[in-house]
Protein backbone atom coordinates (compact mmCIF):
# COMPACT_ATOMS: atom_id res chain seq x y z
CA UNK A 1 0.00 0.00 0.00
CA UNK A 2 2.85 2.62 0.78
CA UNK A 3 4.69 1.41 -2.23
CA UNK A 4 1.25 1.90 -4.54
CA UNK A 5 1.26 5.59 -2.83
CA UNK A 6 4.90 6.36 -3.10
CA UNK A 7 4.66 5.60 -6.40
CA UNK A 8 1.26 7.86 -7.32
CA UNK A 9 3.32 11.13 -5.17
CA UNK A 10 6.29 10.26 -7.83
CA UNK A 11 4.28 10.03 -10.84
CA UNK A 12 2.60 12.89 -10.05
CA UNK A 13 5.28 14.81 -9.26
CA UNK A 14 6.88 13.61 -12.44
CA UNK A 15 3.20 14.50 -14.63
CA UNK A 16 3.68 18.02 -13.19
CA UNK A 17 7.10 18.42 -14.65
CA UNK A 18 5.95 18.22 -18.19
CA UNK A 19 4.52 21.14 -19.82
CA UNK A 20 2.71 18.89 -22.74
CA UNK A 21 -0.52 17.34 -22.64
CA UNK A 22 0.12 13.95 -24.13
CA UNK A 23 -1.29 11.92 -26.51
CA UNK A 24 -1.09 8.21 -27.79
CA UNK A 25 2.22 7.43 -29.02
CA UNK A 26 2.98 5.73 -32.49
CA UNK A 27 4.39 2.18 -32.55
CA UNK A 28 7.08 1.63 -34.20
CA UNK A 29 10.96 0.68 -34.95
CA UNK A 30 13.92 2.02 -33.11
CA UNK A 31 16.77 0.19 -30.85
CA UNK A 32 17.16 -0.88 -27.27
CA UNK A 33 19.41 0.95 -24.55
CA UNK A 34 20.10 3.70 -23.34
CA UNK A 35 21.89 5.80 -20.96
CA UNK A 36 20.61 8.13 -18.10
CA UNK A 37 21.64 11.61 -16.45
CA UNK A 38 20.99 14.96 -18.41
CA UNK A 39 18.68 14.91 -21.55
CA UNK A 40 16.32 11.86 -21.58
CA UNK A 41 17.54 9.43 -23.30
CA UNK A 42 16.09 8.08 -27.26
CA UNK A 43 16.29 4.82 -26.37
CA UNK A 44 15.25 2.88 -22.99
CA UNK A 45 15.61 -0.93 -22.07
CA UNK A 46 13.03 -3.50 -20.14
CA UNK A 47 13.74 -6.94 -19.14
CA UNK A 48 10.40 -8.90 -19.18
CA UNK A 49 11.47 -11.71 -16.52
CA UNK A 50 9.72 -14.06 -14.62
CA UNK A 51 7.07 -12.51 -13.02
CA UNK A 52 8.48 -8.58 -13.23
CA UNK A 53 9.25 -6.26 -15.02
CA UNK A 54 13.58 -4.78 -14.98
CA UNK A 55 14.39 -1.13 -16.58
CA UNK A 56 16.91 -1.41 -18.06
CA UNK A 57 18.89 2.05 -17.10
CA UNK A 58 17.90 2.56 -13.27
CA UNK A 59 17.40 -1.22 -12.50
CA UNK A 60 14.31 -0.65 -10.78
CA UNK A 61 11.96 -3.71 -11.55
CA UNK A 62 8.05 -3.60 -10.45
CA UNK A 63 7.64 -0.69 -11.28
CA UNK A 64 10.00 -0.39 -13.98
CA UNK A 65 10.45 3.02 -14.30
CA UNK A 66 12.20 4.32 -17.68
CA UNK A 67 12.61 7.94 -19.24
CA UNK A 68 13.36 8.38 -22.96
CA UNK A 69 12.95 11.67 -24.88
CA UNK A 70 10.11 12.88 -26.94
CA UNK A 71 10.72 10.56 -30.27
CA UNK A 72 12.50 7.50 -28.13
CA UNK A 73 11.65 3.94 -28.30
CA UNK A 74 11.52 1.73 -24.91
CA UNK A 75 11.82 -2.50 -26.39
CA UNK A 76 10.83 -4.68 -23.60
CA UNK A 77 12.97 -8.08 -23.98
CA UNK A 78 11.67 -11.56 -22.83
CA UNK A 79 14.85 -13.22 -20.86
CA UNK A 80 14.50 -15.52 -18.26
CA UNK A 81 10.99 -16.11 -18.89
CA UNK A 82 11.02 -19.58 -19.94
CA UNK A 83 7.24 -20.47 -20.99
CA UNK A 84 5.83 -18.54 -18.61
CA UNK A 85 3.54 -15.85 -20.82
CA UNK A 86 3.48 -12.18 -20.94
CA UNK A 87 2.27 -9.20 -22.55
CA UNK A 88 3.09 -5.10 -22.45
CA UNK A 89 -0.32 -3.62 -21.84
CA UNK A 90 -0.85 0.08 -21.56
CA UNK A 91 -3.58 1.52 -19.04
CA UNK A 92 -5.30 4.87 -18.84
CA UNK A 93 -4.32 8.06 -20.28
CA UNK A 94 -2.23 8.44 -22.03
CA UNK A 95 -1.84 4.85 -24.14
CA UNK A 96 0.13 3.61 -26.64
CA UNK A 97 -0.26 -0.10 -28.69
CA UNK A 98 -0.18 -2.95 -26.16
CA UNK A 99 1.57 -6.19 -27.44
CA UNK A 100 0.08 -9.46 -28.10
CA UNK A 101 1.03 -11.67 -25.35
CA UNK A 102 4.68 -13.40 -25.94
CA UNK A 103 6.69 -16.31 -24.72
CA UNK A 104 9.72 -17.39 -24.94
CA UNK A 105 13.43 -15.86 -24.68
CA UNK A 106 14.28 -13.37 -26.85
CA UNK A 107 10.70 -12.18 -27.78
CA UNK A 108 10.79 -8.01 -28.20
CA UNK A 109 8.40 -5.65 -28.37
CA UNK A 110 9.46 -2.08 -29.18
CA UNK A 111 7.13 1.75 -29.15
CA UNK A 112 8.09 4.94 -30.28
CA UNK A 113 6.70 7.69 -27.99
CA UNK A 114 5.85 10.91 -30.10
CA UNK A 115 4.27 13.30 -27.39
CA UNK A 116 5.42 14.08 -23.98
CA UNK A 117 3.77 12.10 -21.24
CA UNK A 118 4.22 9.54 -18.36
CA UNK A 119 2.54 6.24 -19.45
CA UNK A 120 1.48 3.39 -17.09
CA UNK A 121 1.71 -0.42 -18.26
CA UNK A 122 1.26 -4.00 -16.63
CA UNK A 123 1.05 -7.83 -17.99
CA UNK A 124 -1.75 -8.33 -19.38
CA UNK A 125 -1.65 -11.78 -17.89
CA UNK A 126 0.13 -11.18 -14.25
CA UNK A 127 -1.86 -7.68 -13.97
CA UNK A 128 -0.55 -5.82 -11.03
CA UNK A 129 2.30 -8.39 -10.25
CA UNK A 130 4.07 -6.56 -13.29
CA UNK A 131 3.97 -3.02 -13.88
CA UNK A 132 5.72 -0.06 -15.39
CA UNK A 133 6.01 3.45 -15.92
CA UNK A 134 7.55 5.71 -19.14
CA UNK A 135 8.12 9.01 -18.61
CA UNK A 136 8.64 11.03 -22.03
CA UNK A 137 10.03 14.23 -22.00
Amino acid sequence: MIRHFLLAVTLAVLAGCSGNSPTAPSAGGGSGGGTGGGAAPSTAAVTVGNIFFKSGLNGSSNPAVVTVAVGGTVTWTWTSSGSVPHSIQSLGSPSFTSSAVETGDGSTYQVTFSTAGTYQYDCGVHGTMMTGTIVVR
